[in-house]
């Protein structure tokens, strides 16, 4: 309940910091664009995994939401993972890393997928000894970092690609920005509703969330094999808390939740209704609030179709 208490804090602080408690994202980001070369080639390379079948475009298609549409990933050899994985656009804006928020920021989540038994199965070390054995990888690191191929800057590659990998310029976007024009009148309804039912309340701010932990079942309990921070905390309170997820790009990351057991923005608005609100919500208002998660969708980062 402590958790859900801070929603109505952080909320309140919106509403005395700006009116609007949702801002766009900016149109243009900084990075360094040839280290994020470096880290899109990685990103793609299934070198990074131990029997080099598998690499972090499999779980993070970027032409589609920056997911890859399952419930839950598979790794190396066929393993499945045991999370819904969340999409890699827009992460720089998350206060924290994985739905655990075991990682506290990009640099410390890059190299986790290469080293989880479910994903690449590979050791960091046994990584930079392929990478090291490649003459255009040595040349490349060469030119870009003094130290050449290390933990830190194989990390740092693959982050400065990740902090490229914004998606701005949806039609809230431009909403928010002054153009009425960019949203339906059905979407602005179901922003008017998403405010009033409380939804805002967990999700605001630039990244529509992503920005503290909750509690999933607060008015409904509920249950699963994953736990959230509980795994990692062991803390009765920590039992099925989460980062909650932004919703940014939403309608393209279908299935949703953690469990990836719900398979349609309807179904998620509902389930959301009825645990973390405990309201009401009709068939007419959800169809309103689904047209404004619709409007949520932006622009592809150019980066992503360089070859």
């Amino acid at each position: 309940m402590k958790i859900f208490l801070l929603c109505f804090l952080c909320f309140g602080s919106v509403l005395v910091w700006g009116a609007e408690p949702i801002q766009p994202l900016p149109v243009k980001v900084d990075y360094d664009r040839q280290k994020a070369l470096l880290g899109k080639k990685l990103f793609s390379d299934p070198i990074l995994s131990r029997n080099n079948t598998i690499a972090c475009v499999h779980c993070h298609d970027l032409q589609h939401g920056g997911d890859d549409g399952l419930r839950f990933s598979f790794g190396i050899e066929g393993r499945e993972g045991h999370v819904n994985a969340p999409t890699v656009y827009n992460s720089r804006y998350n206060f924290r890393q994985f739905w655990d928020g075991r990682a506290r920021d990009l640099k410390e989540q890059a190299l986790g997928p290469m080293e989880n038994p479910h994903e690449m199965d590979q050791s960091v070390d046994e990584g930079i000894i392929k990478l090291k054995a490649d003459a255009k990888y040595r040349q490349w690191f060469a030119r870009l970092y003094p130290e050449g191929i290390t933990r830190d800057t194989v990390a740092d590659a693959i982050v400065e690609f990740e902090k490229a990998l914004v998606t701005p310029n949806a039609p809230f976007d431009k909403y928010l920005r002054g153009d009425k024009a960019a949203m339906t009148k059905v979407a602005k309804k179901g922003y008017s509703l998403f405010k009033s039912k409380g939804c805002i309340l967990c999700h605001n701010g630039m990244n529509i969330g992503g920005n503290f932990y909750n509690k999933f079942g607060i008015f409904e309990e509920a249950k699963g094999d994953y736990q959230g921070r509980y795994a990692l905390t062991h803390r009765e309170e920590d039992r099925m808390v989460f980062k909650v997820p932004s919703l940014r790009n939403i309608a393209l990351t279908t299935p949703y939740m953690h469990d990836g057991e719900t398979k349609t923005l309807e179904e998620a608005i509902k389930i959301m209704s009825d645990y973390q609100l405990g309201r009401e919500v009709t068939e007419e208002e959800i169809r309103y609030i689904a047209a404004f998660l619709k409007s949520l969708s932006g622009t592809i980062p150019e980066i992503v179709g360089e070859r």
